[in-house]
């Protein structure tokens, strides 16, 4: 896998466009970063509270608790909240997000990112996947600055391709996933093909990007 990875065949598609969009937003303001995971993207947002569920092993969590309830923070105590590859995984994103906003002060900014067309992981703590118009309603409370796909209709495919090579086995033998990592650049040279895509069967609707692997957001508490 490494020297596969060096010559790109089995690095990430997606792996630089978060990162991509979150500098767009860097920010030395104070930032909680929720289910801070690694805590990959803090060198982002230098004056950061770091929260998690769980310990996390070399990462330093500095609030340990369920995004659900963050009773132990104080309203608006936050200029942004960072909320990466959370919100699918949260049984109840609704009050998650409610959370989110009350800790924000007005203007405070969220930024987020989540699932749509993707396999399940990390499971069994996976519970949702998210459309840009869903996002749009679960943040009715916030003006919402930048909604962006991960990924347009072409290369989503090529998404899954790939993480069927890392998810999955092929014919019990580990080097015959590279069939799926080949596949997944061999889909994502026909980007060039669709001309126009539809919301719906019948061709009534103009849509942009039927499928996308996820969604990127970046919201302002009104």
């Amino acid at each position: 896998m490494g020297i596969l990875d060096t010559f790109g065949i089995t690095r990430k598609i997606t792996r630089t466009r978060l990162e991509a969009f979150l500098r767009r937003y860097a920010s030395d303001a104070k930032t909680l970063d929720i289910g801070c995971g690694n805590a990959q993207y803090g060198f982002l947002f230098p004056n950061r509270t770091t929260l998690d569920v769980a310990p996390r092993p070399n990462v330093q969590v500095d609030i340990v608790a369920d995004a659900h309830d963050l009773s132990m923070i104080a309203d608006a105590s936050f200029d942004v909240v960072l909320c990466t590859e959370v919100l699918e995984h949260l049984h109840t994103p609704e009050r998650a997000i409610a959370e989110m906003r009350r800790v924000l002060r007005p203007g405070g900014l969220l930024l987020l990112s989540t699932r749509f067309i993707f396999p399940l992981h990390d499971v069994p703590h996976d519970y949702y996947r998210f459309t840009k118009y869903g996002l749009r309603h679960l943040l009715g409370s916030f003006e919402i600055i930048e909604l962006a796909e991960e990924a347009g209709t072409v290369e989503t495919l090529a998404v899954l391709y790939q993480r069927i090579g890392f998810q999955c086995e092929t014919l019990h033998f580990r080097p015959f996933k590279i069939f799926w990592f080949l596949l997944a650049q061999i889909t994502r040279l026909g980007i060039f093909l669709l001309s126009r895509e539809y919301g719906d069967i019948r061709h009534a609707q103009a849509e942009r990007h039927i499928l996308a692997s996820g969604y990127y957001v970046a919201a302002r508490k009104s």
